[in-house]
């Protein structure tokens, strides 16, 4: 039975549930988050496009739910293919699902960090500046997506069924590279497999650490990138109308390796790397056991973000880019990045996703899963990236002074990486 602590602990707020062991049923559905291209939606990541709208469909991009239950407590796990979420976005869907018992600990959205879907800028109300370089609110775009998301986690809490779930961990090589030319990588694939008790699958998660950014600022089509191809591949192989799920790690600074003779061409290449990694994960899938009775249980904690400021380069970089000045910083920043952000994690049998608010470098991905390990006994931790907002760049002290473009679209100074470190891991050190 799940109890709900509240913890009080230097100034974090923390909602914790028993780790004990849980009879799940869980829901899954999957629905098209493409707007219709009269709405004149602009993609996102590429400051160049300049809120240009998406000028067709290469493949669409899809918002997929996996609501689990133990009978007295319940969970939404969202997976969208777009490159990040406003701040804008989960209180919405939250305020249209209220009605329906839902809350804001009770859901976490993890974008894949695509650079060809729904500019994140595009769907923020708050997003009153109108600068081409960032994306201009497009209130029609804005509604048609929180009234989607809040749609299919309804649709996916419709009919729970009993499961069995596991999850894997493997490492890969010669899949991602440090963009910042740092040692670290993360080469970790994980798996997690939620499957009827008949054997049946119902859904397959997959987390895997590297930027979706094949196509360049001059690709106008809107696509999943490689993250939709692992689903599409990984929905094709297991069959029994599955749903493949995608979630970022800690990518701020990881890149893809193309594969090896994949084409010219963006799309092809981002082809190509998905339905071959979505082959990787299929076989991982197949490898992974499951059982009935296992570990289910959230976590929320509340971080008091450092003061908004911007750094010492960042005209040379991202200034440059994004078209911004100090004097509009001086506006927008209050206004689009908030003081404090609640983060979400879940445990759900072997397999701890902690979410992390924006793009996390992978040293400090690496140091979350260690701790978080030894904090809390599960065997396989997995970074949630960029999970319910996008809060910027968010990278070790000695990295944001080395500056760079990372450490240029990072808006909370040098300490913004410790203070997310120790605020996620907060309510494990207090179990």
């Amino acid at each position: 039975m799940l109890r709900i602590l509240l913890l009080l602990v230097s100034g974090t707020i923390a909602v914790a549930s028993d780790a004990a062991a849980a009879e799940l049923s869980a829901g899954a559905a999957r629905i098209d988050i493409t707007p219709p291209l009269e709405y004149g939606c602009p993609l996102g990541g590429y400051g160049e496009r300049m809120n240009r709208p998406a000028e067709g469909v290469h493949d669409r991009v899809m918002a997929k739910a996996l609501v689990l239950s133990d009978g007295e407590h319940r969970f939404a796990l969202v997976t969208l293919d777009m490159v990040g979420l406003s701040s804008a976005i989960k209180p919405a869907v939250v305020e249209l699902l209220a009605a329906d018992g839902w809350t804001a600990d009770q859901l976490m959205m993890l974008p894949s960090h695509s650079h060809t879907s729904i500019e994140m800028a595009a769907v923020n109300p708050q997003n009153t500046f109108d600068i081409p370089q960032i994306g201009i609110h497009n209130p029609r775009v804005y509604e048609f997506l929180i009234n989607r998301l809040a749609q299919v986690i309804r649709d996916a809490g419709d009919e729970l069924v009993p499961v069995n779930v596991g999850s894997s961990v493997t490492q890969i090589h010669g899949w991602n590279r440090n963009r910042r030319k740092s040692p670290e990588l993360d080469e970790s694939l994980t798996v997690a497999r939620f499957d009827r008790l008949d054997g049946r699958p119902l859904a397959v998660f997959v987390n895997f650490t590297a930027h979706p950014t094949f196509m360049s600022g001059r690709d106008m089509q809107f696509s999943g990138d490689w993250p939709g191809h692992v689903q599409r591949t990984l929905e094709a192989l297991i069959g029994d109308d599955v749903l493949a799920m995608y979630s970022n790690g800690a990518e701020g600074d990881q890149s893809v390796l193309a594969r090896p003779d994949s084409g010219d061409s963006r799309y092809e290449k981002a082809e190509r790397y998905g339905r071959e990694l979505g082959i990787v994960a299929w076989r991982q899938w197949e490898q992974t056991a499951t059982q009935q009775d296992v570990a289910f249980n959230t976590t929320t904690a509340h971080i008091d973000l450092p003061e908004n400021s911007w750094h010492p380069k960042f005209m040379e970089t991202g200034g440059a880019e994004y078209g911004l000045s100090e004097e509009l910083l001086r506006k927008m920043l209050p206004a689009l990045y908030p003081g404090e952000v609640d983060t979400v994690s879940l445990r759900v049998g072997d397999l701890l996703i902690v979410g992390v608010p924006g793009e996390m470098t992978a040293r400090l991905g690496l140091e979350i899963k260690e701790r978080a390990r030894a904090a809390t006994g599960a065997e396989h931790v997995a970074i949630g990236g960029l999970a319910d907002v996008w809060l910027s760049y968010i990278l070790p002290t000695d990295e944001y002074n080395k500056g760079g473009y990372e450490a240029s679209v990072s808006f909370y100074g040098e300490t913004l990486g410790p203070t997310i470190v120790e605020g996620v891991l907060q309510p494990f050190k207090t179990n």
